[in-house]
């Protein structure tokens, strides 16, 4: 298995057959090694910088009725918010106090932040932070949409595909959602300019290790400059409340895989990564990745936006979030950095 490592990491690539066998490959010696190669390639590309990304979470409302989320549609005890234009300034103007040049506005798909809005609250965060890149996260909307947001100021857009392979893909969401549609929007994402994060989740229920090689290959097919993948993790209001979370060694081989794949990409340590482990986070940047999003959202709302059961760092404020993280970065090696963060692969 250190040979398909080694393999990996000095031609970027391997069979299918060979992939599978380091994906499903369980020994300590190979994960040691994995993780060593993993974190000499992005100290060869970013050195030891890991760059944060502020997280402002709008809106709880969604349209949609994910068999696996907590804000889905169906999920009569969701606690529903929306943030004001002024709430969302002042995440922002709070976090570019604390060293934030990213700030990321992630929601459901809620039809109450229609382009209009949305291109007002990009244009003013711009033009009041120039050196801050703008990230968006609000799932799938028309290229119209995509273009005039771009055309505000809009630099990174986020869109996990979930799954590249369509009968998990059904699996997984109602029959209205099509994984086409999903893959459609990335596209366009890419042919507007936008940097291009996706993803997908690991150990979802019904997932096999051929889905993640199909999930991989997708990725090398679009190339995508950001790649965010953590476990699946229950939520008890939700159809797949009763299955176990992704495990915690599957993940870490599988960012190790990632960064040795595309060593130029943004890979972030997630919190999902964090709350299946109390060093997830950590282990995560010693195995490749190079990216953490702390929360700017308002305390009142965090416990709100409840994507999954246990989620960590839903009662503190924003300082004490970014102070936490940047000791834990520092205990493994890594430096936060106050750059915007752009992908090498621009």
């Amino acid at each position: 298995m250190k040979e398909l490592v080694e393999k990996l990491y000095s031609t970027g690539d391997l069979s299918d057959d060979e992939l599978k066998s380091l994906i499903e490959c369980n020994d300590t010696e190979t994960a040691e090694f994995l993780t060593e190669k993993a974190d000499c390639v992005r100290r060869k590309y970013y050195g030891n910088k890991v760059f944060l990304r502020g997280l402002i979470e709008i809106s709880s409302y969604c349209k949609n009725n994910c068999l696996y989320c907590g804000i889905r549609r169906g999920n009569k005890n969701a606690q529903r918010y929306r943030l004001s234009r002024e709430e969302i300034l002042s995440c922002c103007e709070n976090g570019y106090s604390l060293g934030f040049r990213t700030f990321v506005m992630q929601g459901g798909e809620d039809s109450f932040f229609t382009d209009e809005f949305m291109c007002g609250i990009i244009s003013e965060i711009k033009n009041k932070y120039p050196d801050c890149a703008v990230t968006l996260s609000l799932g799938e909307r028309s290229k119209n949409s995509y273009k005039l947001m771009k055309n505000a100021g809009a630099d990174r857009y986020l869109l996990r595909h979930e799954t590249a392979d369509e009968e998990l893909y059904k699996k997984l969401h109602p029959s209205e959602m099509i994984l086409q549609n999903r893959k459609n929007c990335l596209y366009n994402l890419k042919k507007l300019g936008y940097q291009v994060g996706t993803g997908f989740m690991v150990g979802v229920p019904f997932q096999t290790t051929e889905n993640i090689v199909s999930d991989l290959r997708f990725m090398q097919e679009l190339k995508p400059q950001m790649i965010g993948i953590g476990p699946f993790i229950p939520h008890s209001d939700t159809d797949f409340k009763n299955f176990p979370h992704g495990s915690l060694e599957l993940v870490l081989r599988i960012l190790g895989i990632l960064r040795l794949m595309f060593p130029k990409v943004l890979l972030p340590a997630t919190t999902a990564l964090g709350t299946i482990s109390p060093v997830g986070r950590e282990l995560g940047l010693k195995t490749g990745c190079n990216v953490v999003m702390p929360n700017l959202s308002p305390v009142a709302v965090r416990k709100k936006y409840d994507l999954y059961d246990n989620k960590i760092c839903t009662g503190e404020e924003s300082a004490e979030c970014r102070g936490c993280l940047e000791r834990r970065i520092n205990s493994v090696g890594y430096v936060i950095s106050q750059e915007r963060g752009d992908s090498l692969e621009l």
